[in-house]
């Protein structure tokens, strides 16, 4: 049986149980797979961490050095977001220079960091105009079994809560913690028909290309927003969006503070 058969199968099979009201593994539309965050995986980074939802893995490695400040913020540090999805993650990744899909994921999840300032820049500054603290966030891709964007934003914040800045390798003073001060979580859903599917899996993802991604604050703030696909949403359906990826937000950023 061919591999396009199969797709059509697998999508029939969604959309039929979509319009029971169901989704294919029993979930609620908005409902998560089970979520796991793990800290401090990678010994070498200054901070690291790896998360699960469902069979979706990913791992992120915070790493640190002395730069050159951007002109228009000499006072503050620079953050820089890096994606690597690699064949073994998926069969529809390729080896290659980052493609479209990786500079997307970056900058969604750099964005809901940036934008709600959850990283105190200010204070990552060693000489003002000439010297401060680059922080770099490299993302690897594990395991995509859908909605890689949640798990990597998810993973990049945990791993930035267990950040040391590294001042004594560099001779700049001391160790100290890297001063976060929010804690951003991205909710992504897929737009089927009328239906709104937090957390897609990849056989979900398979009925379509409509996706919403909405990043918030501690505050409920709505920090970043990313679509994808051309699609139009009732102002109903878009505030009901807005209110089930605030509550999951919520739900989740309880989950970091407990971990």
């Amino acid at each position: 049986m061919s591999e396009d058969i199969l797709l059509d199968i697998k999508r029939d099979y969604v959309l039929s149980r979509l319009r029971d009201g169901e989704r294919i593994d029993g979930r609620r539309f908005d409902e998560y797979r089970p979520i796991e965050i793990h800290t401090n995986v990678i010994s070498k980074a200054e901070g690291s961490a790896l998360v699960k939802i469902g069979n979706t893995q990913v791992v992120v490695g915070i790493k640190l050095q002395p730069g050159e400040p951007f002109a228009d913020t000499p006072d503050r540090g620079v953050l820089i977001t890096n994606a690597e999805l690699v064949p073994l993650a998926s069969p529809t990744f390729e080896p290659g220079p980052p493609d479209e899909n990786s500079v997307e994921l970056a900058r969604v999840v750099d964005r809901g960091i940036r934008e709600s300032e959850a990283i105190d820049l200010t204070k990552l500054c060693i000489e003002e105009g000439s010297k401060v603290w680059i922080v770099f966030i490299d993302i690897h891709a594990l395991d995509d079994d859908g909605n890689l964007m949640d798990a990597s934003a998810l993973a990049a914040i945990a791993a930035l809560l267990t950040t040391t800045v590294p001042a004594e390798r560099f001779g700049v003073g001391e160790d100290f913690p890297l001063p976060v001060r929010d804690l951003p979580v991205s909710v992504t859903s897929l737009i089927v028909n009328d239906h709104i599917l937090i957390d897609p899996s990849r056989d979900e993802v398979s009925v379509g290309q409509y996706f919403m991604t909405i990043t918030t604050d501690q505050d409920d703030n709505i920090v970043a927003m990313q679509k994808s696909g051309s699609y139009l949403l009732s102002e109903e359906k878009f505030y009901e969006l807005i209110d089930v990826s605030i509550a999951r937000a919520r739900e989740i950023r309880q989950l970091l503070k407990d971990v």
